[in-house]
């Protein structure tokens, strides 16, 4: 099976979010990544419900939708019945993720939970079982367009050799500064999903960069 791409909207252009929309659609991508900020958690503001449901209504690729919220566990539900297919929650928002897991899965979603860069990702361990996904952030949440971490790599490989033993069909996802560039290396270490905003929307041509991470060392990966 090859790598899943998923292309941020965060990165799109938001007065042509429709064309946007229908060119992902049209695309070798696999879902749609969309960031949900509260200006409380992460320093920035970005879609709320109504826009979420607007998404849905011609996205024809599942919606990944990850919060970068306080308190998610009360906005589960709602984000299930606006269209999403994975919700992915940070660590270090959940006091008690266990519980919130178990509520993204009886809302029928895919469960993910996201480590910002220096959140070690051994603190899964006891809950990496119960996990469809883990989002590995590779630049600090809140805004598109920063450097990508190095030290991710190592998170990467750490993540993977837990995953082996702990849950092999879990999907390992990276955030932050992903393009062609290092795609290779993160394939390399263990990711298998990648969310990648301005490398897509920024490229000259959008649908052929999209093919293009799709398609770059797609036999490196083997789940």
């Amino acid at each position: 099976m090859k790598h899943l791409i998923a292309p941020s909207l965060l990165a799109a252009d938001f007065a042509n979010l429709q064309r946007d929309i229908e060119m992902v659609n049209s695309s070798d991508a696999d879902w749609f990544h969309v960031d949900v900020m509260d200006g409380v958690f992460v320093p920035n503001i970005s879609f709320g419900f109504p826009v979420m449901e607007a998404i849905k209504k011609h996205a024809t690729k599942p919606l990944d939708v990850h919060l970068m919220i306080v308190n998610p566990d009360q906005y589960i539900e709602r984000f299930a019945a606006a269209g999403a297919s994975v919700i992915t929650v940070h660590y270090e928002a959940c006091t008690h993720l266990h519980r919130t897991v178990q509520a993204i899965h009886a809302a029928g979603c895919k469960a993910g939970v996201a480590l910002n860069p220096h959140t070690p990702v051994t603190l899964l361990k006891d809950i990496l079982a119960d996990l469809d996904l883990v989002l590995v952030m590779s630049v600090n949440p809140g805004f598109g367009g920063q450097k990508f971490i190095p030290n991710t790599l190592h998170k990467l490989r750490e993540l993977k050799a837990m995953a082996a033993t702990l849950n092999p069909e879990l999907i390992i996802e990276v955030d932050g500064g992903v393009d062609i560039h290092n795609l290779g290396d993160l394939i390399q270490a263990g990711a298998t999903a990648f969310v990648a905003g301005n490398a897509i929307f920024a490229a000259t041509s959008p649908k052929e960069m999209i093919s293009e991470l799709k398609n770059l060392n797609a036999g490196l990966l083997k789940v």
